[in-house]
């Protein structure tokens, strides 16, 4: 009785959303991550990416995010960093997967993009990077700790650390080191169709605080030595040392929103130079309150500066009003040509009311795409594939 109750809500979905969204969808490009811990193992041959790129043409899917960089490991072929993940789907594959999909794709019409994590390490205390450049690498906050829990410290009973190791943007090193990394993914697959950025932030703290000069009660990051005393030779201030100033945060805070769009000025300009018909996408947080004062990415800048084509709002929520005051938010700040909604589906398998109240809402919206995390819960889940082919296809 409730499969049969299930079947004939989503009928009516589809019927409604068909009726609604169908010219609207029409000019909507319609996305899905795919991640290197997929259930799918899509990397793994080419059976399974065969099937991904059925399932898009299937949901009408036409942007594909590939995970192929993540924790300083490569899932590609590199000759920068470990790439032991690679060689790993190698052997299974006995083939390259991800040149195999961006070769593929072409022939359906859809793209495929290099999924790249830029400044998380996630728990990787021996990546590459650490051992080239140092511990002094990483970016700690005022009581110069790191990003990762740690049960022993006294903070960590009121705070809650992301629980990973980030690296410090505002390291020319840094930069240098990951602009190279997605210098070689662009030179090793000519027939991708971008690449799509993702971590290119400062951690974030729960309770998070808005802006610097509220770190007397709470957490912020960016203070390395290297980073305080090159902050330090540009602007006269010494941010351990020197009394409290709005002055002085708004200065240090307009600084590291500078690293991070430093690096990603940097990694546009190298992508270009070698690839100007790459389209370059970047994965930001929904809130441009915390993205803005918070985690420092100053996203609205780098599409009005041309560095990026556009992002995509990682919208998240089971709480399907707060998915609407997001996206809401969101939309206002840019041009609809280049902004993107993330939909959580991962979050949403037992609750499907409200995740395709939520596609809906996206579809009603003036924004130029629709991204699914992840493939996993398309693949698994034939309702939503049906929703998505009526309404994409």
């Amino acid at each position: 009785m409730r499969i049969r109750l299930f079947v004939i809500y989503v009928l009516i979905v589809l019927t409604s959303c068909s009726t609604s969204y169908a010219d609207k969808a029409a000019d909507m490009r319609l996305g899905t991550w795919v991640t290197v811990f997929s259930e799918q193992k899509v990397l793994s041959s080419k059976n399974n990416a065969d099937r991904l790129l059925d399932i898009a043409d299937k949901c009408g899917i036409k942007d594909i995010y590939v995970q192929v960089y993540r924790s300083d490991k490569a899932y590609y072929n590199s000759s920068i960093t470990d790439a032991s993940p690679y060689k790993t789907f190698l052997s299974e594959a006995n083939t390259d997967v991800f040149k195999y999909l961006t070769e593929r794709s072409k022939e359906r019409g859809i793209s495929i993009h290099a999924w790249i994590n830029l400044l998380s390490l996630a728990k990787n205390k021996e990546a590459n990077i650490l051992k080239t450049l140092g511990k002094s690498s990483l970016t700690i906050d005022q009581h110069g700790k790191d990003s990762l829990k740690d049960p022993s410290d006294p903070l960590d009973k009121y705070y809650i650390r992301e629980d990973q190791l980030f690296l410090e943007p505002g390291s020319k090193e840094v930069r240098k080191y990951l602009s190279g990394i997605v210098q070689e993914i662009t030179g090793l697959y000519p027939d991708m169709a971008g690449i799509h950025l993702d971590y290119i932030r400062y951690p974030s703290v729960v309770p998070f605080i808005p802006g610097s000069r509220f770190t007397s009660h709470g957490i912020g990051y960016g203070y390395g030595k290297d980073n305080l005393d090159a902050f330090k030779a540009s602007s006269e201030i010494d941010m351990l040392k020197d009394g409290y100033s709005r002055k002085k945060f708004l200065e240090w805070d307009a600084w590291l929103r500078g690293n991070v769009t430093s690096l990603v000025k940097e990694i546009s300009e190298t992508v270009h130079r070698k690839r100007p018909d790459l389209k370059i996408s970047c994965a930001v947080m929904p809130s441009i309150e915390r993205t803005y004062l918070t985690t420092f990415q100053d996203w609205t800048s780098w599409l009005e500066n041309g560095y990026l084509d556009y992002v995509v709002a990682m919208d998240y929520t089971d709480d399907p009003r707060l998915f609407g005051f997001y996206a809401n938010s969101f939309i206002a700040q840019a041009e609809p040509s280049k902004v993107q909604l993330g939909v959580g589906a991962y979050l949403l398998k037992d609750q499907s009311d409200i995740l395709y109240s939520e596609l809906n809402r996206a579809l009603a919206a003036e924004v130029s795409g629709l991204v699914i995390f992840s493939y996993d819960d398309i693949a698994e889940d034939p309702a939503l594939q049906a929703f998505l082919a009526e309404n994409f296809k």
